[in-house]
């Protein structure tokens, strides 16, 4: 678990990237600078833990780019202390990057395995998500609703009206949405029944999936 002046500086030369790439969210980017990333992927991809890219992790996951990260994070929004909801824990980086500005995290994870490894690694790092729980990401989490931003960490073929629904007023979902390539998606719920639908360029994820496993 040692995070090293090395990895300090190669933290700081990914912080230059994502700001080159378009990222303006101060607050992201000092996340991103701050949080040991390489503490997140499996031993044999540690040198490659700042390149702006997705790695393999257990269960078939990836961790995400951290690009994908901060830009879905910067349309979120966050403020501290705003209660947010996270669609698929997996490493618990992007979990972490929330904890990092303040927001109550609430996230699901539908893969055993990793959120067994997850829900015991992130709280050794100092990050604790409000709760942490082993279920099907497209049922959301009505008990806790509503929440001030949802985010989707994985590919959707359709949007799933419990998210939407477990939005406040106000509230921000952001989703990517399509098969094989997705398109990162923004709904802004602005009424009872109204969303404004934004959409900003192809990313690709790894698919949601329904259930658990």
């Amino acid at each position: 678990m040692k995070d090293t002046f090395k990895h300090k500086g190669l933290r700081q030369q990914l912080v230059a990237v994502l700001k080159n790439k378009g990222i303006t969210n101060t607050a992201v980017l000092a996340a991103i600078g701050k949080i040991p990333r390489h503490l997140f992927m499996d031993s044999s991809f540690l040198d490659h833990a700042y390149q702006d890219k997705a790695f393999p992790i257990a269960a078939n996951q990836t961790i995400s780019q951290p690009y994908t990260v901060a830009f879905q994070t910067e349309l979120m929004q966050v403020k501290r202390g705003d209660k947010v909801l996270e669609i698929g824990t997996g490493s618990g980086y992007q979990t972490a990057v929330l904890c990092e500005l303040g927001a109550k995290v609430y996230s699901i994870e539908r893969q055993q395995e990793l959120f067994k490894i997850t829900s015991r690694f992130l709280p050794k790092l100092g990050y604790r998500a409000k709760s942490l729980i082993f279920g099907d990401g497209y049922k959301g989490m009505k008990d806790e609703a509503p929440f001030k931003s949802i985010i989707v960490t994985a590919g959707a073929p359709f949007v799933p009206n419990p998210l939407l629904a477990q939005l406040e007023i106000g509230g921000r979902l952001v989703i990517p949405v399509g098969e094989n390539v997705q398109t990162m998606t923004l709904f802004v719920r602005t009424g009872q029944k109204d969303f404004e639908k934004t959409e900003f360029g192809e990313f690709r994820f790894v698919p949601l999936l329904e259930d658990k496993n």
